[in-house]
């Protein structure tokens, strides 16, 4: 068993409220947990407007296929949002 965990950290710089970055974060998880059957939530700087820290884990049996999934979400993510990815750490376990 392989899990695959993956942390993104994204600037929003048009954020001004945390309603504002709710609206986000949510759009985000749902779609990504919904399209790619991943675990997936806001893990930090949940009290920073412009800050965004999504968290995914996924399960599978093959390296292989866990880099695939966690490099499509992440694709999937920078085209779906406006927000600027500053930073992202994998991990594979």
């Amino acid at each position: 068993m392989i899990v695959g965990t993956m942390l993104i950290e994204l600037h929003a710089p048009w954020v001004h409220s945390l309603k504002e970055k709710r609206m986000v974060v949510k759009s985000i998880c749902a779609k990504a947990g919904n399209k790619f059957n991943i675990s997936i939530a806001e893990v930090d700087k949940q009290d920073m407007h412009q800050a965004i820290v999504i968290g995914i884990a996924c399960v599978t049996d093959e390296t292989a296929h866990a880099n695939s999934i966690l490099d499509n979400v992440l694709n999937f993510i920078e085209d779906n949002t406006e927000a600027e990815v500053v930073s992202v750490s994998r991990e594979l376990l």
